[in-house]
């Protein structure tokens, strides 16, 4: 559990492996620091009661709803966005490069949350079966249909990334 923060007091987290430091109060959620303040624009803005998963990060590298997370809970802690996961060169990290060779995606607004999700459970089980990974993303909303390709990509992403991380 993060230590209380006092009023005022910056609250300082890891952002994608470097240090930041807010002057924010620390009931401030977490989404509109990181696009608002800290231009991370990866996670959106979806429903806005953790229900959608748009606006999924990874703290301490399990999935979690930034637009319902405050920055005090985050005080001290890593948390890793969209934003974070190219590699210093520019290039896509395998999860995201998945979805973008199996098309799973069409307008992106879910991409972030989906991308985000899949990425932890293939931290946890490289080689999650079917089920694994319509139960890890069962709480990602995506209304335009997507699904299968979606199934595709996270299957695509767990043969290039093997079992070895």
């Amino acid at each position: 559990m993060a230590a209380a923060q006092a009023p005022g007091e910056p609250v300082g987290f890891t952002l994608n492996g470097n240090a930041v430091h807010l002057a924010l109060p620390a009931r401030t959620p977490l989404l509109p620091a990181l696009r608002n303040d800290l231009g991370h624009s990866g996670p959106k803005y979806g429903c806005g009661l953790g229900e959608c998963g748009a606006c999924t990060v990874l703290v301490d590298g399990l999935p979690a709803r930034a637009c319902v997370l405050t920055l005090a809970a985050v005080a001290g802690r890593e948390v890793t966005t969209l934003d974070g996961l190219r590699s210093a060169d520019g290039r896509p990290h395998p999860v995201q490069q998945a979805f973008i060779d199996a098309q799973a995606a069409q307008c992106g607004y879910c991409t972030n949350g989906m991308v985000m999700t899949a990425l932890a459970l293939l931290q946890r089980t490289p080689q999650p079966s079917e089920v694994q990974v319509r139960a890890a993303l069962s709480h990602n909303l995506c209304r335009c249909g997507t699904h299968l390709e979606i199934l595709q990509a996270v299957r695509l992403a767990a043969q290039r990334l093997g079992p070895a991380r």
